[in-house]
């Protein structure tokens, strides 16, 4: 006989996070649960815009320095990747590196992740592809990896590490240290500071894409907690916060509404707020001193010619 799945979504850590965040005096929720399936597809369609630097150049950082990067990491290692999305830094990461050992993709959204990884598998047919769906903020099990410790390499491009708080960033880095290994290696990606007028077309493109990224949030609160948000009564709004050198991003209400979510009830007066993520921007100072902090230490630095963004080499600190 098949068994129903009587699992309640309202006891869902989804459901957790949204109760707790908006009953906050600043409404906020963290900003992982913005890429359900249709969260990543936008997502995806952002990094291809126009305004949207920080991919365009990420990438060309790869194109130009690939070579360099997999000589520095040497031959049979394993890549874990976390946060995984469409793979295109991946491939050519792969494409330079010496007889990868396996890739192992970790990302919340396992739809989405299965779908790259199904992809990747066909492509690199060779290549051993082990996708993990967890929340990489959070410790994850490698215990199903190809390889051995002294074979993995972590990855974390695409300035992801720029939605973490210090402390966040400081967990984030001590747990990928523990399931990595005390010898691995870390490929990390990170956008370092520059002028605003750059830094907030880039999160509130002229397209409306990044808005309908941000307002995909409410849909899937409404779809899989049976929650009744006004969708219409929100728009999304980016913000540049100097002191905290970060984009903030937030759905604001144009108008008093109000909304339940798993029975309880949520007041919003016109201009309230949900705070849905942060996008920080570094210098290498302050990058260099909360990776200390979580024992590791920054090796090797590629950049572009423009100074945007940073793909650097982390090891563990210094004996």
């Amino acid at each position: 006989m098949n068994k129903t799945s009587t699992a309640d979504p309202c006891e869902s850590a989804f459901a957790r996070d949204v109760l707790a965040g908006l009953s906050q005096p600043q409404k906020a929720i963290p900003s992982r649960w913005l890429y359900d399936r249709r969260g990543s597809e936008l997502f995806e369609q952002i990094t291809d815009l126009e305004e949207y630097y920080p991919t365009r150049t990420e990438t060309s950082i790869f194109n130009t320095d690939a070579g360099d990067m997999a000589a520095a990491l040497g031959p049979g290692i394993v890549l874990v990747e976390y946060g995984a999305g469409a793979l295109v830094k991946t491939r050519i990461l792969l494409d330079a590196l010496d007889a990868p050992a396996g890739y192992v993709p970790i990302d919340i959204s396992g739809p989405f992740l299965r779908d790259a990884a199904e992809s990747l598998s066909a492509d690199y047919p060779g290549l051993l592809v082990t996708p993990i769906v967890a929340d990489f903020t959070g410790p994850v099990d490698l215990s199903t990896a190809p390889g051995d410790a002294d074979q993995r390499v972590g990855f974390f491009p695409g300035s992801t590490i720029g939605n973490l708080t210090d402390a966040e960033i400081v967990k984030f880095f001590k747990a990928a240290r523990n399931s990595l290994g005390p010898k691995a290696r870390f490929l990390l990606g990170a956008d370092l500071k520059k002028d605003p007028s750059i830094l907030v077309p880039a999160y509130d493109d002229s397209k409306g894409v990044t808005a309908e990224f941000n307002l995909n949030l409410l849909m899937r609160i409404n779809r899989e907690l049976g929650a009744e948000f006004d969708e219409a009564v929100f728009s999304h709004e980016a913000r540049w916060n100097s002191s905290a050198s970060q984009i903030e991003m937030h759905l604001v209400a144009r108008a008093p509404t109000q909304a339940t979510v798993c029975g309880r009830m949520f007041h919003f007066e016109a201009g309230e707020t949900i705070h849905t993520e942060i996008s920080r921007k570094f210098d290498y100072a302050s990058l260099d001193h909360l990776l200390a902090e979580a024992g590791w230490r920054r090796e090797q630095t590629w950049s572009d010619p423009q100074g945007y963004f940073a793909v650097t080499l982390l090891g563990p600190p210094l004996a």
